[in-house]
């Protein structure tokens, strides 16, 4: 049998929709809650994409997309 795993531990994409609430309502909402889970992310995406022993170009130029539709979104606000 799996261990159990308390409802804070798991993750959002294993939530069951009659749990969404009460596990949204356990998440850090304050500043530093918000800070870590955006360093969490970028630690993941990173290891994921950018430090890995055969490396590729999909993080790189998934970096590079970004920036591009960030430019354009910047440069023709008024679209």
């Amino acid at each position: 049998l799996p261990a159990a795993v308390l409802l804070k531990d798991t993750k959002l994409m294993d939530v069951k929709l009659g749990q969404l609430g009460s596990w949204l309502a356990m998440r850090d909402f304050t500043p530093g809650g918000i800070l870590g889970a955006l360093r969490r992310g970028q630690e993941r995406y990173y290891n994921k994409y950018i430090n890995v022993r055969k490396g590729g170009l999909g993080g790189l130029s998934m970096v590079l997309a970004g920036y591009v539709i960030l430019s354009y979104m910047w440069s023709y606000s008024h679209i």
